[in-house]
């Protein structure tokens, strides 16, 4: 066997221990493909106001300008699909949002794996990322095996669906690496015929700034009226794509501790929502995602779906 191919399966196994659901490798290389379908993108407005998408263009694509002397990118999937969600009269949550904030906890296992990766292999040079830097996180999973991007543009994998998160590490090593799956959406359109907003214009493209997840999350100022009563209850983000896609009938709860939610926030009702205090927020949601809104945001959410 080779100290490659050695290599590689060291960092998978130790993946695995840590809890991730599955783990891909890729050259680090120019993404050609996307390159085109981003600049599209992009000139079409679909960004909306996040004009973080407009920067670091060329190291969206290109991952040895985030990495000097990149050779891999190892991607991961953490599921966060939950045992129990919300009762059905409440104002909705994304399922991503119900536990800690996925950044602290992604983070702190990519800094174990690549330790892990520098004690066993030597001076491997190398940065994490979770969704927090110019990383295109679905394409190199998909380019690295883990699934592929379906007509939601989410990432899909035939055994687990599409509940998880993506990270990876990029890194100055050489390993073996993974070949792309195909597409299995087939001729399915259920998430482009549930979308409330008509966000997802075409198969495969969604348009950012009609998505629910960017007027209650991204969106700094007042949700435009003509979307009042297209929100189908969403409070803050929204699985409806990924809760009609065929894939997701088998997804599994996750086992991470970190990702159950405070006690209180499955059984709060519409009503419980509309009255919440700064204090209440502040319990509910410590150390979560949801922090990213603020108090004034969900309450402008909450303002916005109410009659």
């Amino acid at each position: 066997m080779s100290a490659k191919t050695q290599y590689t399966q060291l960092i998978k196994t130790e993946a695995k221990r840590l809890g991730f659901l599955s783990c891909g490798i890729s050259e680090a290389q120019f993404l050609e493909e996307e390159a085109p379908r981003l600049e599209k993108w992009l000139n079409n407005n679909m960004h909306g106001q996040m004009q973080y998408m407009e920067n670091h263009f060329d190291k969206r694509l290109n991952p040895t300008l985030l990495v000097e002397d990149s050779k891999s990118v190892i991607s991961l999937l953490l599921n966060y699909y939950p045992n129990h969600e919300q009762t059905t009269e409440s104002f909705k949550l994304s399922k991503y949002a119900y536990g800690t904030d996925y950044h602290f906890v992604i983070k702190d296992k990519l800094k174990q794996l690549l330790h892990f990766i520098q004690d066993e292999i030597g001076e491997v040079h190398g940065r994490a990322f979770v969704d927090s830097a110019p990383v295109l996180d679905k394409a190199w999973a998909a380019k690295s095996g883990l699934g592929w991007i379906g007509k939601h543009t989410n990432l899909l994998t035939q055994q687990v669906g599409s509940f998880y998160f993506i990270a990876e590490l990029i890194v100055d090593l050489e390993l073996d690496y993974d070949l792309p799956t195909t597409d299995h959406c087939g001729t399915c359109t259920a998430c482009i015929d549930a979308c409330p907003t008509q966000a997802i214009t075409e198969p495969y493209v969604v348009d950012g700034s009609k998505c629910i997840s960017y007027f209650t999350i991204e969106l700094k100022e007042n949700i435009p009226s003509e979307f009042k009563g297209q929100f189908d209850d969403w409070m803050f983000g929204c699985d409806v794509c990924q809760d009609v896609c065929p894939w997701n009938r088998f997804s599994k709860s996750h086992s991470e501790p970190l990702f159950h939610p405070h006690p209180e926030l499955l059984s709060m009702t519409k009503k419980d929502w509309e009255e919440i205090t700064k204090d209440t927020f502040n319990k509910v949601f410590k150390n979560s995602a949801v922090k990213r809104t603020k108090f004034e945001g969900l309450k402008r959410n909450i303002e916005f779906l109410k009659d």
